[in-house]
């Protein structure tokens, strides 16, 4: 059997819900995007805010539920860069500072593993959460 299904309200025992908030465990946003900020596909993200060097803030199109999510992040590197290509694309300190994750942002930083910031010209990340 073959056929569409349209709905406008999904109800279940705990009630009405209509973003992906309701559901436990699944990805909540994710974007693939350019060192420039201009996202090549995406879900649930806004814009890619460009800090500086390797300094990303992923802004949400809409608000997580809360900000207890994890991040699974990959970047593109240039064997020819610093470190030959060993890189590392997430959420750690900029000088001292810890970077901040909200329901509407989190930053994002892509390095070298000597901690140099690098632009990489792609980066993909994935926003997973309750």
């Amino acid at each position: 059997m073959a056929g569409t299904i349209v709905a406008n309200t999904i109800n279940t025992d705990t009630g009405v819900f209509s973003t992906n908030n309701a559901y436990t465990g699944i990805v909540k946003a994710w974007v693939d995007f350019t060192n420039s900020g201009t996202i090549n596909a995406s879900f649930n993200v806004s814009s890619v805010t460009v800090n500086g060097t390797g300094d990303y803030t992923i802004n949400f199109a809409s608000a997580l539920s809360n900000a207890n999510y994890i991040t699974m992040a990959t970047t593109q590197c240039d064997t020819g860069s610093l470190n030959n290509g060993t890189w590392f694309f997430g959420m750690r300190s900029t000088n001292g500072t810890p970077t901040t994750k909200t329901t509407t942002t989190a930053r994002m930083l892509t390095s070298a593993v000597n901690g140099s910031l690098y632009s990489s010209p792609v980066n993909s990340v994935a926003f997973i959460g309750s």
